[in-house]
């Protein structure tokens, strides 16, 4: 891959058919759908971390931090389901991931480290790379980051953190998840700067092994701050707080069920999907099968009920219904859920229903929160070594404390999604701007539009994005080019 610092750059501003602002996940499968398409166009990938194809989620090197879906449920490639069960085979055949025989299932069943997963697709997008090379297509990563946009006529214009420019016919907003733990908020409390990064192994291996750690969020973000605790040799209390109290469940490899939300068309709502799944998973519980097995085929249809359902309807949803879909959908690792149930046994981790009320002075060196539990009007304050904010992603562009999303803000390119999550945006990925209005050349993909279509992170889902707009970017990149050669004299 071709690596190119902002810093070099030899014209004042440098250009591109199409600019990629972000290089995790969403960004790496968009360039390497670009790259495999037929035609010349130049891409620049801008993303500040050294490498592409990892992001926030795939840079983490604990081989503890595992995927929570085995091999076999995912893929880079929609034409090949079992594309990373056999590029896994191979990567295990070399000696790639040596602990791999503790999970003794077979490869597909197999949930690999996170940080293997960000090789995978590093691979996949050097294949394509390769591929469009042979078409005339060329992609370069630009380690930088984006600090402002403006739009124009013809064109898209990025400033980069360092005051170089560049300009490209389209741009595309790829930037991943903010995790709550690493972003910086518009209205902060501190927390973050009180906090311990829950993958932080090294800053957690100074803390006294048998001290107390205190955890803020019961999700997936927690289960992987337990594991990072555990490899850190930590051996003391874990205090788990959060609202409703709930732990992800394990995920398991049920078998087949009936795909009822395509065969019923008169289910077209959030809350009518909701009450046919519940039955369906009794169902499933009467005959003996896991009720993992008819909540598996809900996500593919999760997309277009989200975005059919009314703002209302969104909203009850995420009231009422969100926790729990939360910790039955997105399920834990098999491994990783056994550590939590050992600790949780052994009264060493325990996980309090408790709202937190925000950072309390402390003159012990300890940290000190504020929580009010749940059922209760007093508020109480707890204390312990060591304070992990483990609250998960912030979807809302307005709390984001980063250059990019405020002045695109401030510049009214685009204004929220549906109930603040992410930012609106066409069913084509067409940003909408602040008066609602359809960008003609800045685009978005993934997790900036979890409010269109709510499941936006998981992994299938941008598969998908990135080949509908990688086609329809190829297609509207090609046009200029189209017309110039028809204007040229014979």
């Amino acid at each position: 891959m071709t690596q190119i610092p902002s810093g070099q750059a030899t014209d004042a501003i440098r250009h591109a058919d199409i600019l990629i602002i972000g290089g995790g996940l969403s960004g790496a499968l968009l360039a390497a759908q670009l790259m495999r398409l037929p035609g010349q166009r130049h891409v620049l990938v801008i993303e500040p971390r050294a490498e592409l194809g990892r992001g926030e989620a795939y840079s983490a090197v604990e081989p503890g931090h595992t995927m929570n879906g085995n091999a076999a449920r995912i893929s880079v490639d929609l034409d090949k389901p079992n594309d990373l069960t056999e590029w896994l085979t191979g990567y295990i055949a070399a000696g790639g991931w040596p602990e791999s025989d503790e999970q003794h299932v077979p490869v597909s069943e197999m949930f690999p480290p996170r940080g293997i997963f960000g090789l995978y697709v590093q691979q996949r997008l050097a294949q394509a790379q390769a591929m469009g090379a042979l078409n005339g297509s060329s992609l370069e990563h630009v380690r930088a980051e984006v600090v402002d946009l403006q739009t124009l006529d013809d064109s898209v214009r990025l400033t980069l953190s360092d005051g170089k420019r560049l300009q490209g016919a389209f741009a595309v907003l790829a930037t991943g998840m903010f995790t709550a733990a690493r972003t910086p908020q518009t209205k902060s409390c501190g927390l973050n700067a009180a906090a311990l990064d829950p993958w932080d192994i090294a800053a957690m291996q100074q803390l006294d092994p048998q001290s107390t750690v205190l955890i803020i969020g019961s999700g997936l973000t927690m289960i992987d701050a337990v594991v990072s605790l555990e490899q850190a040799g930590h051996r003391g209390p874990i205090e788990v707080f959060s609202r409703h109290g709930l732990l992800p469940h394990v995920r398991r490899q049920p078998p087949a069920w009936v795909d009822f939300l395509a065969q019923d068309p008169s289910i077209r709502t959030p809350r009518q999907a909701m009450r046919a799944l519940r039955q369906h998973c009794k169902d499933a519980m009467a005959q003996g099968i896991d009720w993992q097995a008819p909540l598996d085929t809900v996500r593919q249809h999760i997309g277009r009920l989200w975005s059919q359902a009314t703002d209302v309807q969104r909203r009850q949803f995420v009231r009422h219904v969100r926790p729990w879909w939360e910790s039955h959908h997105h399920r834990s690792p098999p491994l990783s859920a056994q550590l939590v149930a050992r600790l949780h046994g052994e009264g060493r981790l325990r996980i309090q229903a408790a709202s937190f009320n925000g950072l309390e002075p402390s003159v012990s060196g300890e940290v000190s929160i504020r929580i009010r539990r749940r059922g209760e009007a007093q508020t109480v304050i707890v204390s312990g070594a060591a304070l992990i904010n483990s609250s998960g992603i912030e979807y809302d562009w307005r709390r984001v404390a980063r250059p990019l999303p405020q002045q695109l803000l401030a510049r009214g390119l685009i204004k929220p999604g549906p109930l603040a999550l992410g930012i609106a945006a066409a069913v084509d990925g067409a940003v909408l701007d602040a008066e609602g209005q359809v960008a003609q050349r800045l685009f978005a993909m993934g997790p900036p539009l979890r409010g269109m279509w709510w499941e936006s992170t998981a992994i299938a889902d941008v598969v998908s994005q990135a080949k509908a707009l990688a086609t329809r970017l190829a297609v509207a990149a090609a046009e200029p080019a189209r017309l110039r050669s028809a204007a040229k004299p014979s």
